[in-house]
């Protein structure tokens, strides 16, 4: 797949997840945050059992399940370094670092989402989120 086609893909697919967050309430804060250590597709801020939280969602889109599932490509290599840039991303929100980003989105707790999004040709496409998965 060409790279302007992929990225077109995993546009629709971090789209169509911020679309899901939103449906259940959240915000979506940021979106493609960039760093020179990576990306973070999404970051939300809602509520999970009455308590606020702030959301890290790492979106992959697939085409098919021909390598696996979209999901199993979040690996502990990628986990770790979503890890980092969660923490960079909280950093830049302000020196006072967690607590200003908790002060801003009133979200005392982090959550590590992921999100698999099977776009198959033909079919709608279908959205898995697993939250808390890391």
């Amino acid at each position: 797949m060409a790279p302007d086609a992929r990225r077109r893909l995993g546009d629709a697919g971090e789209a169509l997840v911020a679309r899901w967050y939103e449906a259940r309430g959240f915000v979506v804060v940021d979106r493609n945050w960039r760093c020179r250590e990576g990306e973070l597709d999404l970051v939300c801020a809602g509520q999970q059992s009455g308590v606020a939280v702030l959301v890290f969602c790492e979106v992959k889109t697939r085409r098919s399940t021909a390598f696996g599932s979209p999901l199993e490509a979040v690996t502990v290599t990628k986990q770790r370094r979503i890890r980092v840039l969660a923490r960079r991303w909280l950093e830049e929100q302000g020196s006072g670092g967690r607590d200003a980003v908790a002060a801003r989105t009133r979200a005392p707790r982090l959550r590590f989402d992921v999100a698999s999004v099977l776009a198959l040709p033909g079919a709608a496409p279908e959205i898995t989120v697993v939250e808390a998965a890391f």
